[in-house]
Parts: C-alpha cells; sequence; structure tokens
C-alpha cells in the first residue's frame, strides 16, 4: 500500500512515515495542504493521512478538493483536536476516519488497513488473472486453487500488476507505487522482486503471468490466453 502523509510538524511526519514503512507500506510526504492536494491528484493512492492545521491550505479543504474532484482514495484525519465538533466536520469534509493525537502506531496502522478493505470491497471484490486470484479484503492469493505466500511487498506489487493487467508498466511506475516517488530508479530491486513473485505465482514450465517488456518494464497477463 502507498501512503500519502499531510504534516507539516517534521518530527510527527517522519515518525508516522517510519512507522508505516516498518509495516510494510510505502510512504510520500508532504508538509503543506497545497503540495499534498498537488500530491494526491497526481499520483495513485492508497490512503492519506491528513493533519488538519497546515499551512498554505488547511486539512479540511485539502479534502474537501480532493472530493469535489472526484478523489475517492479513503482519507484519515491525524490531529490533536478532539472535540466532538472537530470529528463531525472532518467526516462532513469527506474524511473515512479520525484519529485523534497522540495514538498508537498499531491502531493507525490497522485503521489504514480496515479503511483499504471497505474501500477495496466497494471496488473489485477478487482480482482473477487466468487461474491467478487475489483477494483484496483477505490478502489471500491463490494460483490454480494453490494458496501463495507472499512477503508484503511481493503481495503489494502483485496487486499493484492485477489492478492493471493488460497493461505495460515502466520501473519507475511500479516502483513509485510500491515504493514511493522518491525512490532509486538505478536500482535493480523492481527486476528482483519480479524474479521472486514468478517463482511464487507461476507453472514449471509454462510461460510466466509476468511478461517483460524490453527496454519498458512489464505486463501481466494470463498466459493460457498470451499463449493463443
Amino acid at each position: 500500500m502507498r501512503i500519502l502523509v499531510v504534516e507539516d510538524e517534521h518530527r510527527m511526519a517522519l515518525y508516522i512515515s517510519q512507522a508505516l514503512i516498518e509495516e510494510g507500506f510505502a510512504v510520500d510526504l508532504a508538509h503543506d495542504g497545497a503540495r499534498g492536494l498537488e500530491l494526491a491528484q497526481t499520483y495513485d493512492y492508497d490512503g492519506v493521512v491528513l493533519d488538519l492545521m497546515l499551512p498554505r491550505l488547511d486539512g479540511l479543504a485539502l479534502c474537501r478538493r480532493l472530493r469535489e474532484a472526484g478523489r475517492q482514495v479513503p482519507v484519515l484525519i491525524l490531529s490533536a483536536r478532539d472535540m466532538v465538533e472537530d470529528r463531525v466536520r472532518g467526516l462532513d469534509a469527506g474524511a473515512d476516519d479520525y484519529l485523534i493525537k497522540p495514538f498508537a502506531v498499531a491502531e493507525l496502522t490497522a485503521r489504514l488497513r480496515a479503511l483499504q478493505r471497505r474501500h477495496q470491497r466497494t471496488e473489485i471484490p477478487t482480482l482473477t488473472v487466468g487461474a491467478l486470484e487475489l483477494d483484496p479484503a483477505t490478502r489471500v492469493v491463490r494460483q490454480a486453487g494453490r494458496a501463495v505466500s507472499l512477503t508484503q511487498k511481493e503481495y503489494a506489487l502483485l496487486e499493484y500488476l492485477m489492478r492493471r493487467s493488460g497493461y505495460v508498466l515502466t520501473r519507475s511506475m511500479i516502483a513509485e507505487h510500491v515504493w514511493d516517488f522518491t525512490f532509486d530508479h538505478a536500482s535493480n530491486v523492481v527486476d528482483v522482486y519480479v524474479k521472486h513473485l514468478r517463482g511464487k505465482i507461476d507453472e514449471p514450465g509454462r510461460q510466466s503471468f509476468i511478461q517483460a517488456v524490453r527496454g519498458v518494464g512489464y505486463v501481466l497477463r494470463d498466459p493460457a490466453t498470451a499463449a493463443t
């Protein structure tokens, strides 16, 4: 999951970012509302952690503009404001959840995953490409009925590829979604993870689900269809 954290207090932003990274999230940071809105409208995030008191554009205005633009990314407001009226204003502005500072990291990550499950259930219950199935709600992956055990990053990579099956994705697109936009594009980690993933989802002697496109990146297709 790729998360945008919009928090103007640099220590808090770094703390949240590091905590989420340790839990397997990819994280981008914005330290003011205008930059947060720009990123949220540019990149395909799985969730936004949003402070209310922000320079240039406050959190409520940011959330409203996202919804007005048709962006349905889950938004979790993280604020020291603990009055009922504050929570109501945040939810009325289009936020999906509201967590009061100080907070437990375990609760923050649990709420983000719950929001993502809720969001995914309203979109695509199960992703299927040939014999490969991925259930976003339970995070269970099966290949021809066989359960496949994946690491957090392998799962994030597979989900991203399956949601865009049939489309050629550049290494930069993959890296920026599964890792973050500050990712070192000279690294070969995308190729390494694709190799690991192939070893887990492909059948021996059969064409791979994940096909390399020379000089560009990768595309995920049903090998049975691709072979015909």
